[in-house]
């Protein structure tokens, strides 16, 4: 449902951080997301929209191109 779950993943993965550290900074940033929905959305069972996209990037504190970064390289 989205080509960027995993790259999501693998960011916060290698920030160190828990889904748990993830959603909070979400939360603070003002999007309402739980932990099952990123586990969701990483999962690639759920869409993602641009606004959470950019707040996913925000929190992360990562350009919005890495998350789509890997599929870029993939497809070119």
């Amino acid at each position: 449902m989205n080509l960027i779950g995993p790259n999501i993943r693998e960011i916060r993965k290698r920030m160190d951080l828990s889904q748990k550290d993830l959603v909070a900074g979400c939360n603070l940033l003002g999007w309402d997301i739980s932990r099952g929905t990123l586990a969701k959305i990483e999962s690639q069972s759920r869409k993602i929209s641009d606004q959470e996209i950019l707040h996913i990037s925000l929190a992360l504190k990562v350009d919005i191109g890495e998350l789509f970064k890997k599929i870029l390289l993939e497809k070119g």
